[in-house]
């Protein structure tokens, strides 16, 4: 029997004779809008994350303090060897929650707005306390695409220790400039021009944790890697996005 004979009998019997993934690419997807999809987290692994131990539930085969995970697609990258990542969009947040000892009620509200922090006071552990007990945790969210054979949207959240870094970057970012043509002036970049790397470090003080090292490196030089960081930054601002702190995240450093 010839391929042709093959395909008019598969025609005759229902079946789909080729597989063009590309023609009907979309199909299935219509319904499907954002608040159907999960956007990934890109954790930062420390020595108490679940994924790292082997008996725990939520263990992942190789994950290792230090390294960066992606709840979604499980991903570990080596934070040693870093990760390039486009920013494109920032908040900070004011999320609620529960005292550690009492894990099933964390986080209580995703975010409370920066007018919580008046009803707020500091302990001896300078944590910012509610009057009920429960803690409001600054979190610095950064909205980024990581680079890689296949790009990925994902949110990094940066609070306690790490804030310093969030402004760090968020000043590296501030500070780029690109020159207007017509006037010949300097205009503040877009946040999603840019390429930067990040790197885990080792961090030790009355406990040792891993945070987060950020270098600049290079401008997008893509344009389908630009449009994707565009279009996300566009979707993202339109939907006045409301970053919710994983409910799986076990440090606050």
């Amino acid at each position: 029997m010839t391929q042709e004979t093959r395909d008019v009998v598969k025609k005759q019997s229902g079946q789909v004779a080729t597989l063009d993934f590309v023609k009907d690419s979309g199909m299935g997807l219509e319904n499907i809008d954002k608040e159907d999809l999960a956007l990934p987290f890109l954790k930062l692994l420390q020595a108490g994350s679940f994924e790292t131990k082997k008996k725990h539930a939520k263990y992942v085969e190789g994950a290792e303090p230090g390294m960066f995970y992606n709840t979604v697609t499980k991903k570990l990258y080596d934070g040693e060897k870093g990760i390039e990542v486009i920013p494109v969009y920032y908040k900070m947040s004011y999320p609620e929650w529960a005292p550690f000892e009492k894990a099933e009620g964390r986080p209580i509200h995703p975010d409370r707005g920066p007018e919580v922090m008046s009803q707020t006071k500091q302990d001896s552990r300078n944590k910012d306390l509610l009057p009920n007990g429960n803690e409001i945790i600054k979190t610095a969210n950064h909205f980024v695409v990581v680079l890689g054979d296949r790009p990925e949207k994902a949110l990094m959240t940066m609070k306690t220790t790490q804030l310093k870094t969030s402004r760090q970057w968020n000043s590296l970012i501030e500070n780029e400039f690109e020159t207007d043509p017509s006037t010949g002036k300097s205009v503040p970049a877009p946040r999603f021009s840019r390429i930067y790397k990040l790197t885990s470090v080792e961090n030790s003080g009355s406990f040792t944790w891993h945070g987060y090292s950020v270098n600049l490196l290079r401008k997008v030089d893509n344009t389908s890697l630009y449009q994707m960081a565009r279009e996300f930054y566009g979707s993202l601002k339109r939907s006045q996005v409301n970053a919710e702190s994983s409910p799986q995240e076990e440090s606050n450093y």
